[in-house]
């Protein structure tokens, strides 16, 4: 009895052994590869293939799996390392690399640990590229160190199965010192561009304000001239009409002397005048006064003879024209002329540099309101 259940106890071991045996072996012999993984197989210590994602067998004690590449793109970023560029200073450079697996077998055989290798291919190689280069050129050459750092890395890593896509630095610290020394530098440069923009501000509202003070000294002088022009022409044309219409009315002695009577006390009541003679040969003046407004131009006395009574000595031709403009045409061309001195003004604002402002320069006027004209 005790030897019937011995040997079963062990024929209950063997098979349970023989179970496990044949899970395991069965554990081993069925490998399920996920997407995007590689599995490098090895036969009795040596390569045998490569296994891509999908169901596979291998043979149980003699194939191995000696590692699971990712085949996804990778991203590595390396701790800060100090860097002395070609003045002699040292700044810390933060890097990352963007790198995919091609080729599993390359990077299983060809090299133990390709991130180490990248890192430490990635620093000496930095250093490098940063030693030839100043500060100033470290900081604005980001692209071109990082077209530097690509190529010579996809070149080395190439035989490693491994292709660099991307390097980026992802800071360049300079040192504290160095950094108060460039903040103090930029607000001087700030200051100096602050100060030439107000000088060229007050350089162009100078020309402006020079070109308006010249465009209305201009125009105040025509004005005055045109005014003078139009006083004496109205003068002119004021006395040959009155002339003509004395002659025309064929005023007699009689009314001219009285006309002359009347003028005396005008000439006395002016306060310069303290002392005022009449002339004792009054009627003779008043002869030689009738004499010289019923006269002709000529002087001689056959035109008097000639000219019929309420006839005039002036002819329509000897009349100027008159220069008063229609009040609608003098209005638009002190229009036009106003528009021409803006645009002088305006040039002018743009020879000194910069652009005028049409919002400025319409603030810069003064703002009057245009009379209302009954003619337009």
């Amino acid at each position: 009895m005790e030897d019937i259940s011995v040997g079963s106890v062990v024929g209950w071991i063997v098979l349970a052994a023989l179970v496990i045996f044949v899970v395991v072996t069965l554990s081993k012999a069925v490998r399920v590869v996920p997407q995007s993984r590689s599995l490098v197989v090895e036969r009795l210590g040596r390569y045998s293939r490569t296994m891509q994602a999908g169901l596979h067998f291998l043979i149980p004690f003699f194939d191995r799996v000696r590692a699971m590449v990712d085949l996804r793109e990778q991203v590595v970023s390396f701790p800060p390392q100090p860097v002395i560029t070609s003045d002699n200073l040292v700044v810390s450079i933060d890097t990352v690399i963007y790198f995919s697996v091609n080729e599993p077998k390359s990077a299983v055989y060809e090299i133990a640990n390709y991130i180490t290798g990248i890192e430490q291919l990635t620093v000496t190689t930095l250093r490098n590229v940063i030693g030839s280069m100043d500060l100033e050129q470290t900081l604005t050459s980001r692209d071109q160190i990082n077209g530097q750092l690509r190529g010579v890395l996809d070149e080395a890593t190439g035989r490693w199965g491994i292709r660099v896509n991307r390097v980026e630095l992802k800071s360049i610290d300079p040192p504290q010192s160095v950094q108060g020394a460039m903040e103090q530098q930029m607000r001087a440069e700030r200051d100096r561009r602050a100060a030439i923009l107000t000088a060229e501000g007050v350089k162009q509202s100078q020309i402006l304000t020079a070109e308006g003070e010249k465009q209305a000294a201009i125009l105040r002088a025509e004005g005055s001239a045109q005014a003078a022009i139009l006083e004496a022409e109205g003068e002119s044309r004021a006395i040959l009409q009155v002339f003509d219409a004395v002659h025309r009315g064929d005023a007699d002695p009689k009314l001219l002397a009285y006309q002359y009577l009347q003028a005396l006390p005008k000439l006395a009541s002016t306060p310069a005048n303290k002392v005022w003679i009449v002339p004792s040969e009054l009627t003779g003046a008043l002869g030689q006064l009738t004499q010289g407004f019923t006269g002709a131009f000529s002087g001689s006395g056959a035109g008097d003879s000639e000219r019929p009574a309420g006839a005039s000595p002036v002819r329509p031709e000897d009349l100027p024209t008159s220069a008063l403009t229609d009040p609608a045409q003098a209005l638009a061309e002190a229009r036009r002329e106003s528009q021409a001195a803006t645009a002088d003004a305006t040039r002018a604002g743009t020879f000194s540099g910069k652009p005028a402002d049409p919002g400025a320069e319409a603030g810069q006027r003064p703002h009057r309101a245009e009379p209302e004209n009954p003619l337009l």
